[in-house]
């Protein structure tokens, strides 16, 4: 008997067609057998729907989360292995306009970091906490913060320049809340303290960044790390050789080596010595320098200005004759509380000096830029690009930037993200397998029962090909029967987990409060297409005992 392939195909699929039921069924001896078939199927679907939501919606909460602390990318002064001590770089360059244009950067802002200790808000036992103050400005991005927000408000730069953020576990140490006004001490030459007001407290559930992660201006930052040159003029408390005021230039910030401009150009001498005869105004631009006097601005620290005004009262010409206290050092007479107006007798003048001193170039200086990208997927390729566009390419002020990925600062967790796949992978494969095993099991059983019927098809033409395709078509269905009733089961669970997390955990240990889950069209399709082909192709070999079959003998038996 002859059939033509078309012909053929209807044939197997009208035997299967006819067939199925009695195979669904099945004989008191195969119906279990059949029945554990498909629940291993199903299981497998349940199980491999579950992990890969579960194991996806970890991965991508996660990332979120470590993003919204540390970003995408951030890009500092080269050499540089820890964004919290990194070397101060300009505020303006020239590769901002770029990022800026860029449709796949979500967004490009600059941070600064500041260690500091609070104290704590208990007047009977006083807690003392280290932390790290990030410094940011008015176009921060606050969507991330804003989304786990507890109390209080985002703080507006634009108004409140003492305002912070905290998280709850900082606030619950050291029994913060919104509205109060807290002490915190910066270490610098001289311990330095800042009162700052608590706008709002979040809660992100990454322990690791909540503990000493709080959020402030970034002028703060710039000034506490004395970035840029900060510069003033002083008037000694002693005398040169008893007859004259030394005027001196002060100055912090910088490399430390500096050079004075008193209107001559610079110079290494830092002040001179003076007896007022006129009223004058002192002038003074601080900078610093490397090797030589001369060195062009562009490679230095910018300079900063500062004011020393000197208004006579009295007798002008009249030489000077300044009044010493016991301790032989000149007698001031401060007219205000800052220090900076004070007047000083000279006998038959009174000099009026008023200090005006610099506002300081700090705020011309980051220790970086943070960047952010709209696709994640893109992560690597984007990286490829910026540290083209960046990296070790000297900028006009002479500084050496390269580009950090978050998966190199964030290394560790990254990491132990990637073991997750691995164990994805793992728990995938032994459920196919535990599938495949027990289809495998079932389509032998159903051939080993059905053998006269196999014997009669050959009798009546059949080939071999057609028989086991009969057969495979039948498994198939079985297949397809299981994985329906796995997808219905697995994407319930989903969706009830997400909607109302009912399995919780401990964010101590999993930085999540509840079992997230993230199930795209793409994975769904890969595991149901994935577990249908690869079951079929492996029962190709269990229904290889099709061709031992001799009709004769099964016939005859039957």
């Amino acid at each position: 008997m002859y059939f033509s392939p078309k012909k053929r195909v209807r044939f197997e699929f009208f035997i299967s067609k006819r067939s199925l039921k009695s195979v669904v069924k099945g004989k008191k001896n195969t119906r279990p057998i059949i029945r554990i078939s498909i629940i291993s199927i199903a299981l497998a679907i349940i199980v491999n729907l579950i992990t890969i939501a579960v194991v996806t919606g970890f991965k991508q909460e996660i990332r979120k989360k470590i993003s919204g602390f540390s970003a995408h990318f951030f890009i500092a002064s080269a050499g540089e292995f820890s964004v919290f001590e990194s070397v101060p770089i300009r505020k303006k360059q020239s590769f901002l306009p770029l990022l800026k244009a860029d449709k796949e950067i979500k967004h490009v802002h600059p941070v600064g970091y500041k260690p500091v200790l609070f104290v704590s808000k208990d007047l009977e036992q006083h807690e003392i906490l280290g932390a790290m103050m990030k410094g940011i400005d008015e176009n921060f991005d606050w969507s991330f913060f804003q989304s786990h927000l507890i109390q209080g408000k985002i703080p507006n730069y634009n108004k409140e320049k003492n305002a912070i953020l905290v998280s709850k576990r900082i606030a619950d140490q050291m029994f913060f809340k919104v509205g109060d006004t807290v002490k915190a001490f910066f270490v610098k030459q001289r311990p330095t303290q800042r009162r700052f007001i608590v706008s709002g407290i979040y809660e992100t559930g990454l322990l690791e960044f909540d503990e000493k992660t709080v959020l402030c201006h970034i002028e703060h930052v710039q000034e506490l790390n004395d970035w840029g040159i900060r510069a003033s003029i002083q008037v000694d408390d002693t005398l040169y050789q008893g007859i004259g005021l030394i005027v001196r230039a002060r100055a912090s910030g910088g490399n430390g080596n500096y050079r004075y401009d008193w209107g001559e150009g610079f110079e290494k001498n830092s002040g001179f010595v003076i007896c007022p005869m006129k009223d004058t105004l002192i002038r003074v631009i601080v900078g610093d320098y490397e090797m030589q006097l001369n060195e062009p601005l562009e490679n230095t620290t910018l300079p900063d200005t500062a004011y020393l005004q000197i208004t006579i009262k009295g007798e002008k010409e009249a030489l000077c004759r300044f009044v010493l206290d016991e301790e032989n050092r000149v007698y001031r007479n401060f007219l205000d509380d800052t220090g900076n107006l004070f007047s000083i007798d000279a006998g038959d003048k009174e000099l009026l000096f008023k200090h005006i001193p610099g506002k300081g170039t700090h705020s011309y200086y980051v220790g970086g830029f943070e960047v952010y990208i709209k696709d994640w997927e893109k992560l690597d390729e984007k990286e490829k690009e910026l540290r083209t566009m960046i990296d070790f390419k000297p900028t006009p002020y002479g500084e050496m930037l390269s580009v950090m990925s978050i998966k190199k600062l964030q290394e560790q967790i990254f990491v132990w993200l990637d073991f997750l796949d691995i164990n994805v992978a793992i728990i995938i494969i032994l459920m196919i397998l535990i599938g495949i095993i027990n289809m495998g099991s079932a389509l032998l059983v159903l051939i080993l029962i059905r053998s006269h019927f196999i014997g009669v098809l050959k009798v009546l033409g059949a080939n071999n090909v057609s028989i086991r395709k009969i057969f495979l078509i039948q498994a198939g269905y079985l297949i397809l029967r299981g994985m329906f009733w796995g997808n219905l089961i697995g994407l319930t669970l989903c969706f009830l987990q997400e909607q109302f997390q009912i399995f919780t955990l401990n964010p101590e240990v999993y930085y999540l409060s509840s079992v997230p889950i993230e199930l795209t069209f793409e994975h769904w399709f890969l595991i149901n297409s994935g577990t249908l082909i690869v079951c079929l192709i492996a029962l190709i070999i269990p229904s290889a005992i099709i061709t031992k079959i001799n009709p004769a003998k099964v016939v005859r038996m039957g």
